[in-house]
């Protein structure tokens, strides 16, 4: 049985259909449709109670879910590919990079910007919200900024935790925020790589 990939598109699970692209795996993909609701159904619900995206039905049948426990999986079960150091450091690099897109830039940041309304009851008040997570947002791409000076990946080769600043620096590029200098290298150097055009081109993107 094929593992079933539900995503949405270009969403936060491009990263992730990004790594299942690198490594040439064989996956069903599932179109959730969040503006429609589509998560909260009962049938998705019963896949991931959690009602979010992405999630990776593997061929034993069970789920995982949250970007960073798949893209870990994934990375510890195809070791040859390499998306994780080997080393120690460099694996606690990958994972502090991968987590800070996730969790800040992502869950703090464009999370304002995007679902203003979760963040304040009132309509009044979505101006300031979505300016505060522009602000996360432009700080967190100068702290990465700077640890990417010197670097084509985050360490070393292609690794998780490119596949995850990939996708909040499209974020950006598609709202017309800014990346800094070596934060737009590293994002033109992965629009580059085969298996992140296929997945732009899959997912309605030129």
């Amino acid at each position: 049985m094929a593992m079933r990939f539900y995503m949405t598109p270009g969403s936060c699970s491009t990263g992730i259909h990004i790594l299942l692209e690198e490594l040439d795996l064989p996956f069903e993909a599932w179109i959730v449709n969040l503006p429609a609701g589509e998560h909260h159904k009962p049938g998705y619900h019963a896949i991931n109670p959690k009602s979010t995206i992405p999630t990776l039905v593997r061929q034993d049948g069970t789920a995982l879910t949250e970007f960073q426990a798949i893209a870990w999986w994934l990375a510890r079960t195809h070791p040859k590919a390499k998306l994780l150091p080997e080393y120690p450091d460099g694996e606690a690099r990958v994972l502090e990079v991968m987590d800070y897109a996730v969790g800040t830039l992502h869950g703090q940041g464009f999370a304002r910007i995007f679902i203003t309304d979760t963040f304040t009851p009132s309509a009044a008040d979505h101006a300031a919200v979505q300016a505060r997570g522009r602000e996360i947002v432009n700080q967190g791409f100068a702290i990465l900024n700077d640890a990417l000076a010197g670097l084509d990946y985050v360490t070393g080769g292609f690794s998780i935790a490119d596949a995850a600043l990939f996708y909040v620096e499209f974020w950006a590029d598609r709202l017309g925020i800014p990346l800094p200098e070596h934060c737009d290298a590293h994002y033109q150097r992965l629009r580059t790589r085969p298996a992140v055009q296929r997945v732009l081109r899959e997912e309605g993107y030129r």
